[in-house]
């Protein structure tokens, strides 16, 4: 399996993930307070899951002072593959 392929597979095995990405994709840059908030994750497991999402390619952090920003990147081919899967499921909905 190639690499884009085990990062996608890993991503759609982990309701956390899917979660996050489907808030920062209707919300667009959020804090972790508000990801926690609207996903309804604890905050240790939000802050894990950005890292591993920020690891792969997928989300951006940008820091204005104290304050944690995280955006989806989607100038990554996975972020699009993603998204698109994640309408489809919408519409079957």
């Amino acid at each position: 399996m190639n690499t884009i392929n085990a990062d996608i597979a890993r991503i759609l095995g982990s309701k956390g993930k899917i979660k996050i990405i489907y808030v920062l994709a209707k919300n667009g840059q959020l804090n972790i307070t508000r990801i926690v908030k609207d996903t309804g994750l604890h905050h240790r497991l939000v802050e894990q899951h950005l890292a591993e999402l920020k690891s792969i390619g997928l989300v951006e952090e940008q820091r204005i002072g104290r304050l944690r920003l995280f955006n989806l990147r989607y100038d990554n081919p996975k972020t699009a593959l993603i998204i698109e899967f994640l309408r489809t499921l919408d519409d079957l909905a």
